[in-house]
């Protein structure tokens, strides 16, 4: 975190461009055995912030463009999601969208670091609401070695991790793509965030390269996220068996779409349509 004297969170990326969000007080910041958590109150319409390793991870303003696009896709596409596997996701964000799926019975959220846990249900109530759900198990532990002896055990995966460096740099692994590959049922979906298309071109090749060896499906669906590098985020699609936009739940998105912010069919439908740069970033893995 960078707090100038005019009090400003502030966060340039390596392409020498950030955002600047006006701050009222740290409320939270504490050093784990795996990086610095901090929640910040801002004088702003975002409210507060989450941030790991000085990193902006989740805002209470805008949360929901990244939380119902990861969560809502790949879900939709499965016609009967029952056990939901979470990897990182520690804020709650993503187990608050998959449970608002009526036909999911069990969602583990499978996060390193427990202080980010404990630290977003004291301080962003509104995105960890559903950890404490019956369905929820949490489990404190490496997602590396917890998905190593699973097989055709989820119906989708979810990994809402951090960027590719820190406890996070494991999750972009080929060893690690293959065994989430075998830790999912028949006709079960992986969906991970994929970085930014205008500021990570480098970090996108490198993961789509091993997506690529490991899934046969592998899409790429991306939407605008106001906080974060560039302003706009793209994820990863994969399968065994699933192809993208083959299947769509009419049921489950009529009464999801109530309550979400951003997702409905239409812009469901449209993530898919890529912009000419970002095929050219992808066509470079092939």
């Amino acid at each position: 975190m960078t707090l100038t004297q005019e009090k400003f969170y502030k966060e340039i990326t390596p392409s020498g461009f950030g955002i600047a969000i006006k701050q009222k007080e740290v409320l939270f910041s504490k050093q784990s055995d795996f990086q610095k958590v901090e929640i910040i109150d801002t004088d702003s319409a975002l409210g507060r912030i989450l941030t790991l390793d000085d990193l902006m991870m989740t805002t209470e303003g805008d949360e929901f463009h990244y939380h119902e696009m990861i969560a809502h896709i790949p879900m939709m596409h499965h016609k009967n999601p029952k056990t939901v596997l979470v990897i990182g996701g520690g804020d709650g964000g993503t187990v608050r969208e998959v449970l608002k799926h009526d036909t999911v019975e069990k969602v583990v959220l499978c996060e390193i670091d427990g202080m980010v846990i404990e630290a977003c249900k004291k301080y962003l109530p509104t995105i960890s609401c559903e950890l404490d759900n019956p369905k929820c198990e949490i489990l404190v532990q490496d997602a590396i070695e917890y998905i190593k002896d699973k097989e055709n055990m989820f119906d989708i995966i979810l990994i809402d991790s951090t960027d590719p460096m820190g406890p996070g740099e494991g999750l972009f692994t080929e060893e690690f793509y293959t065994n989430v590959k075998r830790s999912l049922k028949p006709g079960g979906i992986m969906s991970a965030q994929s970085e930014s298309p205008f500021v990570n071109k480098e970090e996108i090749k490198k993961m789509y390269k091993l997506l690529k060896k490991v899934f046969p499906v592998c899409a790429t669906y991306t939407s605008n996220i106001p906080t974060y590098p560039g302003g706009y985020w793209a994820w990863a699609f994969c399968s065994r068996d699933i192809e993208p936009l083959s299947y769509f739940d009419e049921r489950r998105a009529a009464d999801i779409t109530k309550t979400c912010k951003i997702y409905n069919k239409e812009y469901h439908n449209a993530r898919f349509a890529l912009p000419n740069y970002l095929r050219d970033i992808l066509s470079d893995n092939n």
